[in-house]
């Protein structure tokens, strides 16, 4: 076996990570759930439903004002990852886990439902991963490094439906696969796959998962992205839960590892909460001791990552009052069909910031116990057993299935005929059971079923594989490892192409989106127009570029005839050569005690103020103030004028006070009028002949240090900058001037 780990400082090698395959095994098996840390404190913040911190992580956006603490949140936190390229994804899911995701979820490639066997040696995907034993291995082995690197258990997931069901669902048990969706209703009515034959796959793939601890999801959402008004079924998805979770649990699988798939059934602009919450409340009253897997809604979500977030924590909202065990991020991407990158890290981030953010909430409200959301609860439970109780009478799943009881838009009892409709005997596999002889045995683990061993003498509980020395469940180096047949198109032949983008040692970049050297970017750009003309002008401002293939992802309309805001991908046609870029030096930073030191001897006085027609003071305030650790704490005098100060008072005040340096705060940037007042501080200060023995720092959000040294400051501060930073400029450029 290799010994490639990861180091925190260095990027993830993928080359290594798929040598030695064929004798990799997977650490563990089975679903695990997060470490529960109620009470836990960090920076003086005491958290009521958080679970164990990472070890490391990449903290919020904001964290850096509360110490970069990381708290995680309780529910294990999914996302989607699979662009067609599996060795690609890797470094997607080392960036999700440090993100906080711990449940990394492989979409299959399409059609993999309709194959009749395992697949091996499979070239790249078209919308997902096909779903082989090297793609499984190479990317579980990776994982087993990343939950090493982040200090947390990481459930790696993918889909057992199809009609090579059970022989999915044995490879997932031989390589370590912690969930997966095993849904037989999801089978009949979203792949057409015979109904009986689906039942007999479930029932084999089920008792396999249960051996290997996998939790499993269910398909009844699917029912919300295809339902004409998804709204109206969530009666229909209670009933294709209770018959999932209750043939699962006759199967033998635990009731804790049955999880549900939840979806709410609306979105804005209806009245989402009011509609979804007493739906949420619902299940969880009639499917108690099961898991909730919520999953936000994506069937109406359009291109805008906006209004996708605001859906995503909507959602969050009903998973925080009525409990999730397993919180699902899909991005907009889902809606857009742009395979998942940068936004499927946003969305574990919008799961991290929404879930911390309400922590404890429960401690502070109450769902009201009668009125309207009891009431519709109520409601929609006798609807649920009234539809099942229907069901039973028409003839079992089978004929309601038939009958077109399914998918629909009504509200039941409300029947508008346009229900998914699938004969028993037709659909994919239609034919292809046989029934068992009353003598058969087979020498497997975890077999489902009748199994006639007392034949061959072994007791009740004995393994009817130890007959032929153990299978390989149990006795991994059975396993026949078959690598990637395909000469030209291979993960090999892939990452050739690609191989001088490849860290470590790469000698160039590229801007990617599904895989690595893709070439693709994204651009945001506004047109005062319809959105016709708007989406014509942003592919010919995109060709003027010399952008290849773009393409309009995203137009949203601000006014229908004055604005629209269009975002386009497309690709770039070079590599960037490292040895070509020039990387400015970090800024110099003293350290405090130095700072303090070079005050005392040679006191400096400032004078400061937000420039212009500017009332912002937020940003000088905490490069000055002694409480944000400003330049006031280093001994430094500071005379503050306050907002929207004209810039000849600011340098008549410096010459008035005797001020060694001027400082200027400017954030609004229209015309560009940030850079004008940094000139036109610089003009007045030679007018009035004082530019010579005058320190000049600008700052700002939008400020850059070249455009400031441009425009006549003698050192500019944008983002991130801190009192430090200009503690040591006005030390540094002193001593110079002197």
């Amino acid at each position: 076996m290799s010994d490639y780990r990861l180091e925190p400082g260095a990027p993830l090698d993928v080359r290594e990570v798929l040598k030695d395959l064929a004798s990799y095994r997977p650490r563990r098996r089975g679903w695990t759930w997060r470490k529960m840390a109620p009470g836990l404190k960090m920076h003086g913040f005491t958290y009521q439903d958080t679970s164990e911190p990472l070890k490391r992580s990449v903290p919020l956006p904001p964290a850096h004002h509360f110490g970069n603490i990381d708290p995680q949140p309780g529910p294990v936190i999914t996302t989607e990852i699979a662009s067609g390229r599996f060795e690609d994804d890797i470094r997607r899911m080392r960036m999700a886990a440090h993100h906080g995701a711990d449940h990394i979820m492989v979409i299959r490639t399409a059609g993999q439902s309709h194959f009749d066997g395992l697949i091996e040696g499979t070239p790249q995907g078209v919308g997902g991963v096909p779903i082989t034993r090297k793609q499984i291995r190479a990317q579980r082995k990776a994982l087993d490094m990343i939950e090493d690197e982040v200090g947390r258990p990481i459930n790696y997931h993918s889909y057992v439906s199809g009609v090579a069901g059970p022989e999915i669902a044995v490879l997932f048990a031989e390589e370590g696969v912690n969930g997966a969706h095993q849904d037989p209703q999801y089978n009949v009515l979203y792949r057409n796959i015979n109904m009986a034959r689906s039942f007999v796959d479930a029932c084999e793939s089920k008792r396999v998962m249960s051996w290997a601890g996998m939790a499993q999801i269910d398909g009844a959402h699917n029912a919300n992205a295809t339902a004409r008004e998804a709204w109206k079924v969530m009666p229909e998805l209670m009933v294709q839960h209770a018959i999932n979770a209750r043939f699962s649990v006759a199967c033998g699988m635990p009731r804790d590892l049955v999880c549900l798939s939840t979806v709410p059934p609306t979105a804005t602009p209806a009245p989402c909460v009011h509609m979804d919450l007493p739906y949420a409340v619902a299940l969880r009253e009639l499917f108690e001791g099961f898991r909730m897997r919520a999953q936000m809604n994506t069937k109406y979500i359009q291109s805008s990552t906006r209004e996708a977030t605001v859906t995503h924590v909507l959602n969050m909202l009903v998973s925080k009052l009525t409990s999730a065990d397993i919180q699902s991020t899909i991005t907009p991407d889902e809606g857009r069909n742009v395979p998942w990158h940068i936004y499927n890290i946003e969305a574990c981030d919008t799961a991290r910031q929404t879930l911390i953010g309400l922590d404890g909430l429960m401690d502070m409200v109450a769902l009201k116990q009668e009125g309207y959301l009891r009431e519709k609860a109520r409601e929609l439970k006798e609807r649920a057993v009234l539809f099942m109780e229907e069901m039973l009478v028409s003839g079992g799943y089978f004929q309601a299935v038939e009958d077109g009881f399914f998918v629909d838009s009504g509200y039941f009892p409300e029947r508008n005929g346009d229900g998914i409709s699938r004969s028993l005997t037709g659909g994919i596999g239609a034919g292809s059971l046989i029934a068992r002889k009353k003598d058969y045995m087979a020498p497997v683990t975890a077999h489902y079923g009748y199994n006639n061993t007392a034949q061959y003498g072994l007791r009740t509980g004995q393994s009817p594989a130890g007959l032929i020395g153990g299978c390989t469940l149990e006795r991994p180096e059975m396993i026949q490892y078959i690598d990637e047949l395909d000469e030209t198109d291979n993960a090999a032949m892939r990452m050739a192409e690609s191989g001088e983008l490849r860290q470590p040692g790469a000698r160039f970049l590229k801007p990617e989106m599904e895989w690595l050297g893709d070439g693709t970017v994204m651009l945001t750009l506004f047109f005062p127009a319809e959105k016709k003309v708007a989406r014509a002008a942003a592919l010919e401002a995109a060709r003027r570029m010399n952008l290849e293939d773009p393409e309009v992802i995203s137009l949203e309309v601000m006014h229908p005839v004055d604005g629209t805001r269009v975002e386009v991908k497309g690709k770039v046609p070079f590599s960037i050569p490292l040895d070509s870029l020039v990387i400015p030096p970090e800024p110099e930073v003293m350290e405090d005690d130095e700072i303090r030191a070079a005050i005392k001897e040679c006191p400096i006085k400032v004078v400061c103020g937000t420039v212009g027609e500017d009332e912002h003071s937020v940003g000088l305030r905490e490069i000055i103030d002694i409480k944000h650790g400003g330049i006031e704490g280093y001994g430094i005098q500071v005379h503050y004028l306050g907002t929207s100060v004209p810039p000849d008072k600011l340098v008549s005040a410096a010459i008035e006070v005797g001020a060694d340096a001027i400082l200027a705060s400017t954030i609004i940037s229209h015309d560009n009028i940030h850079y004008k007042n940094i000139a036109l501080i610089d003009r007045i200060a030679r007018e009035m002949g004082v530019r010579s023995r005058l320190v000049f720092l600008a700052g700002g959000t939008q400020v850059t240090p070249e455009l400031a040294r441009e425009a006549g400051a003698d050192e500019g501060f944008g983002r991130g900058a801190k009192g430090v930073h200009v503690a040591t400029a006005l030390i540094k450029m002193r001593k110079a001037r002197k």
